[in-house]
């Protein structure tokens, strides 16, 4: 530990550089994804906004538990299906996903497809389900 503090104190400039470029990729990161929304804002923008929610979890794990009324489109064939939710490009969108590992992309392959207002669920099903929110089975 205290050869890192050495470390910094002899190179500030290259520390500093690491520490922006640290901060700018986060930045980019979240921004890339569309803003992040918790489980219980998910439940306002369904009940207030009639957000729809797209869960791009493999069809098996979607059968296991989704959220009430989520579409199905799995993440890989998104770009082919993405026709499917022409019809809610001015409605708020918010993405579903395992852990929040696809969610971020799938976002930006919408707002260039013309959505206007995408969101991701933050840590995905799993948050969702930590928090003993309800789920369906098909």
């Amino acid at each position: 530990m205290d050869r890192l503090f050495e470390f910094i104190s002899n190179h500030p400039v290259l520390v500093g550089t690491f520490l922006l470029l640290l901060a700018l990729f986060i930045r980019n990161e979240m921004r890339r994804g569309g803003k992040t929304v918790t489980p219980q804002q998910l439940v306002d923008r369904v009940n207030r906004e009639s957000a729809i929610v797209v869960d791009v979890r493999d069809r098996k794990e979607f059968e296991a538990g989704h959220i009430v009324n989520a579409i199905n489109i799995p993440y890989a064939s998104l770009q082919t299906r993405i026709d499917e939710l022409r019809k809610f490009t001015e409605q708020p969108v918010i993405i579903a996903c395992g852990m929040g590992q696809h969610s971020g992309a799938a976002g930006t392959m919408l707002r260039k497809q013309g959505f206007k207002d995408v969101s991701r669920l933050g840590g995905g099903m799993v948050e969702w389900r930590n928090q003993n929110l309800p789920v369906t089975r098909k």
